[in-house]
């Protein structure tokens, strides 16, 4: 009998199909080049190359390519690689070239269907950037693809962690660049802190393919990237802190895991104010006094860090140093820290040396880098679960692509026990059944602390297996790729090989093809590739991205995951009737109950925390979008003073301002006897450049007067340094000193609308939205930094000096004349080589170099 539901699919078929559909037609137009293309020589690659790049530049658009340079990036592959792209992922190619997400199971080959849209788009001559996981992929993509574009007359290259700005520039001038999300956001920010275009590595952001794109925009998109300077040593302070928060008892404090946070209890801030107060640091004898901010600060992440933070899930300690987990992949985030004091909580919490506390010099979200760029693709093995986020956030639609061979893998329903004791004996006891048969197994955990005990249990029953998690993810590509071996043992955090299959029987080493294919049947026959989870993570994606491990390109494999009610996700987020309904089946020790109904329940608990996190990022998203319309102000204002010729228009423009401002200032307060507004904005501005007498014949001029004597002070300083240097060394000083007060003045912009940010939530008790009250706030800041800027500026500019040294003709700047020394560093304008000592006084500011100059 038919199904009705295959009749009614056959005449109302989805959107996903009908795109499938409409793509399918364009993968004919690329199998109709391939006999064309099969006969060309190998030289006559490179020759398209250039050709279409021609067309282009005459106003052609690269879609009329698409079929022809589809088949040639195909071709390509085959003749330097031997791989041939599959018509799905030609499907997918088309996907990511027309600006959308291509949900590809794994191993179905993204790295190779990345290669089509990379080349097509490459040939505008913008640069294409490739997003990857991690540097180790970031390098071997660029080199294996990097075969393909070579032989098609393109150029690649990658950046790493390790590379200096000249390295960076030269891989970001090529054709296509392989990277980590982190490297190209933190390069963004460092290009925006510079002095000159030159010194500059990005050359602009045209187009994106991001690889794993739901781990890159969505799991890692809650943490801002943050440049740093170092702030000033509060080392005692926080071990003293650490001692006082370990003296607390469990009634002192209350925890909410659901939103990971800590708070005081009545008993506990009588305890606390009671020590700080015996100690002589607590002001006017109340903990929550507005003056004691800092105090309350550093207690709330001492909490944090002594009751929330795990060593071993967090994070570990390492050569004596304190290394981030990424909660997500378990892999170690090198070179990251906590921010606001809460890495040097957790290390006086584990006595090591606690390094300095950093204050924000830039920063910017995942979202907002992302959105930079003209145009965003990219591909993921579990996008489905997260495409409304995708398409509200980013606009971004996902394609899900079919894979190339039927998917015949098994996804047993999930495992319940009441305890983790029970769960845990039946796990061992489902590896060592498979194990006896030589069945290769992929155990997943949630934690490093995890693996470790299941490694123990699995020691303890004499089984030899492989521990992958952060402590050893150099060897991690290796490992995976033989995981699919006979009596292979694996126990990994969800860290499992991004980027590497897994082929069944082992990948190919010096074997020849016969025993490899052997191998490889031999485990197809035990049931392929066992995929046990030992949890449920916090996101359904994730669970996907286990299951994945398993079963692809049509092999055979299975997938299980075991829960008890006291597993995390369980304990905070499942259902208080799961557990009535387990005792109502009356369970006894040991036993398991499994069935869809459960799966279901599972499945819920787990979307609500999805739908929590998606609120915490586009809350997020929300305040770093007032910061980020900023943002674009800033550095835009800055990319055009870099790129001018004409910098004297600037610091002109600025003066008539200033001395309208005065003016008006000036004719308001004419009825007071005493005009102090008037007169100390007046005395900033002139400084030193004018004594007493001088200022009190300023403070007496008519308007025009006024107007015409500051502007002619203005021009004589200016003036002086022309004739000195030359007009273009002038011009050059002018922009250096600019683009300098712009990063002192937007540092501590940054750093208040943080403090504002942690209280505002606050305003919410006074029946006001702390998003609007932000917003407020943050607008009337942003007014008094641009006021702020263009005084400093002209402060600046009116009070410099120019000083001839008598041994050479290097120049030398001062702001004030009276205190040279005999020789004089110069700090604005460093002389090529010269070291300057961190705490030297800047001569432009009068403060330490490390806070001024040297600070940016």
């Amino acid at each position: 009998m038919l199904n009705p539901l295959n009749f009614i699919s056959k005449f109302i078929k989805s959107s996903n199909q009908k795109e499938l559909d409409r793509i399918a037609k364009i993968v004919e137009k690329v199998n109709s080049y391939e006999s064309v293309i099969k006969e060309m020589a190998d030289e006559e690659f490179p020759q398209k190359t250039i050709k279409f790049k021609k067309e282009i530049s005459k106003g052609k658009n690269i879609n009329d390519f698409l079929p022809e340079a589809f088949a040639l990036v195909r071709e390509a592959s085959k003749r330097t690689r031997n791989e041939r792209h599959y018509d799905v992922q030609i499907l997918g190619g088309v996907v990511l070239h027309e600006g959308k997400i291509a949900e590809m199971r794994t191993g179905e080959g993204k790295t190779l269907t990345i290669s089509l849209a990379a080349y097509l788009n490459a040939l505008l001559g913008k640069g294409v950037h490739i997003v990857t996981v991690n540097d180790y992929l970031a390098k071997r993509d660029s080199y294996e693809m990097g075969e393909i574009y070579k032989f098609l007359g393109l150029t690649s290259g990658y950046i790493n962690n390790d590379q200096d700005d000249y390295e960076r520039k030269r891989n970001y001038n090529f054709d296509i660049t392989y990277a980590t999300n982190s490297e190209l956001g933190f390069d963004y920010l460092r290009d925006n802190m510079k002095l000159s275009k030159e010194q500059m590595v990005q050359r602009g952001h045209t187009y994106t393919i991001v690889d794993e794109i739901d781990s890159c925009l969505i799991d890692e998109a809650r943490t801002p990237l943050v440049i740093s300077g170092a702030a000033e040593d509060k080392t005692e302070q926080y071990l003293a802190i650490d001692r006082l928060i370990k003296k607390l008892k469990p009634n002192h404090y209350e925890i909410d895991e659901k939103d990971k946070n800590i708070l005081l209890t009545n008993d506990g801030i009588n305890t606390v104010e009671e020590i700080f107060s015996n100690a002589g640091i607590l002001k006017n004898n109340n903990f929550y006094d507005p003056e004691n901010l800092s105090l309350v600060h550093h207690v709330n992440q001492s909490l944090k860090a002594n009751h929330l933070f795990e060593k071993g899930k967090d994070y570990i300690i390492k050569d004596r140093s304190l290394k981030i987990i990424d909660e997500l992949t378990g892999r170690i985030l090198e070179g990251r820290r906590f921010g606001d004091g809460l890495h040097q909580a957790l290390e006086a919490k584990e006595q090591i040396d606690i390094q300095a506390e950093n204050q924000t010099l830039a920063s910017i979200t995942y979202q907002n880098y992302f959105k930079l760029y003209n145009k965003i693709s990219g591909c993921t093995g579990t996008a489905a679960t997260e495409s409304q986020e995708f398409y509200e956030i980013y606009n971004l639609i996902v394609v899900i692509i079919p894979t190339d061979k039927k998917m015949i893998r098994k996804d047993w329903n999930d495992q319940i026990f009441r305890t983790e004791i029970e769960k845990n004996k039946a796990i061992i006891e489902k590896v060592i059944k498979c194990h006896q048969q030589g069945q290769p197994i992929l155990v997943f955990t949630s934690s490093i602390n995890k693996s470790e005990i299941y490694s123990k249990l699995l020691h303890d029953k004499e089984i030899k297996h492989i521990v992958l998690n952060a402590k050893n993810h150099e060897n991690e590509a290796e490992i995976i790729a033989n995981a699919g071996k006979k009596n292979s043992v694996i126990i990994t955090t969800s860290i499992s090989g991004r980027g590497v299959d897994i082929q069944l029987g082992g990948k190919k080493g010096n074997e020849p093809d016969t025993e490899l294919l052997i191998n490889k049947n031999k485990i197809k026959s035990l049931g392929g590739l066992y995929v046990i989870g030992t949890e449920r993570m916090e996101s359904r994606r994730v669970d996907n991205q286990a299951r994945g491990r398993a079963g692809r390109q049509g092999d055979e494999g299975s997938s299980i995951f075991y829960v008890s009610l006291e597993d995390d996700l369980m304990r905070i987020f499942g259902s208080e009737s799961m557990n009535n309904i387990l005792q109502k089946l009356g369970l006894k020790d040991g036993e398991s109950i499994d069935h869809p109904w459960i799966n279901k329940a599972l499945e819920r608990a787990q979307q609500k925390v999805e739908a929590r996190n998606f609120d915490i990022r586009k809350n997020l998203l929300k305040f770093d979008d007032v910061l980020n319309d900023q943002r674009h102000v800033i550095f835009s204002q800055r990319n055009s003073v870099m790129n001018s010729e004409q910098v004297f228009n600037y610091s002109d423009e600025f003066l008539s301002e200033i001395i309208n401002h005065l003016i008006s200032l000036k004719s308001q307060k004419l009825s007071t006897i005493k005009n102090n507004e008037f007169n100390n904005q007046l005395k900033i501005l002139l400084g030193k450049s004018v004594d007493d007498k001088e200022f009190e014949d300023f403070t007496n001029l008519k308007n025009d007067d006024f107007k015409e004597k500051i502007i002619s002070k203005f021009l004589d300083s200016r003036n002086e340094r022309v004739s000195m240097l030359n007009q273009d060394k002038a011009k050059e000083i002018e922009k250096r000193i600019f683009l300098q007060c712009i990063d002192l003045n937007w540092k501590s912009h940054i750093q208040y609308l943080e403090q504002l940010r942690q209280v505002i939530g606050l305003r919410s008790y006074g029946q006001r939205d702390p998003l609007v009250e932000y917003k407020k706030e943050a607008f009337h800041l942003f007014e008094s930094l641009l006021n702020k800027l263009k005084i400093d500026f002209v402060t600046i500019l009116i009070n410099l000096k120019v000083i001839q040294h008598n041994d050479t003709s290097t120049s030398n700047i001062n702001k004030n004349e009276t205190e040279i020394s005999n020789n004089p560093k110069c700090i604005l304008l460093q002389r090529k080589g010269e070291k300057i000592s961190r705490n030297e006084k800047c001569e432009a500011t009068g403060k330490k170099f490390k806070n001024c100059c040297g600070a940016l």
